[in-house]
């Protein structure tokens, strides 16, 4: 039964191994749900690739020993003791309460990938918006700072205006004169078309 001790013992380190990084991998899960974290941005999706990896292929190994196990178990050459027997079922039961509790582990850290991503979204949208917000205020406030000033132009012009004595009947006059020089111009036309139409008829 030499084969049997070394199978025995391979599994015994295999479950120690196992339930390590296991732990390992769980309290990641932990970390992320409390923390709510940027899982992408912080690196550890990495983190938890490395160590699925590495319980994933422990599981294996140790499948497989259970599999060599059974398999000396079952042979009628030479029929286990009552001993191997109950540690052969032993290991067997080892192996599947860890490969459920791998399975339920991997759920959790998927459920807290998804809701940290989630948060994570949330937040950039929020930090978007506040930008726009904040680019709105400030083109507003460009706005009004326009209109003061265009006001205040307006406002010392027609300060200038109602200080310099006489220009408003300048201005008026020059209204007059540019509105006479158009009638006379008009006159002119009128008259010169007469006058064509005259010759030719």
């Amino acid at each position: 039964m030499s084969d049997y001790d070394s199978i025995h013992r391979q599994c015994r380190t295999l479950e120690s191994l196992f339930d390590a990084k296991l732990t390992a991998y769980s309290r990641l899960a932990s970390t992320v749900t409390r923390s709510q974290e940027d899982v992408e941005a912080s690196g550890s999706t990495e983190r938890w690739k490395d160590l699925e990896a590495e319980v994933d292929e422990l599981l294996q190994k140790l499948e497989e020993n259970n599999d060599k196990l059974s398999t000396l178990s079952d042979n009628p050459d030479t029929p286990p003791s009552q001993s191997m027997m109950r540690a052969i079922q032993r290991h067997r039961e080892v192996y599947q309460d860890y490969s459920r509790e791998l399975r339920r582990t991997k759920t959790n850290v998927q459920h807290a990938l998804d809701q940290a991503n989630l948060l994570s979204g949330v937040r950039n949208d929020i930090e978007m918006t506040d930008d726009m917000l904040a680019q709105a205020y400030e083109t507003r406030a460009d706005f009004g700072r326009q209109r003061s000033t265009l006001s205040g132009i307006q406002t010392r012009m027609a300060g200038v205006v109602s200080t310099i004595p006489g220009i408003n009947n300048l201005l008026s006059m020059i209204k007059s004169r540019r509105r006479r020089d158009s009638i006379i111009i008009g006159c002119i036309i009128g008259l010169c078309i007469v006058l064509l139409l005259s010759y030719l008829f």
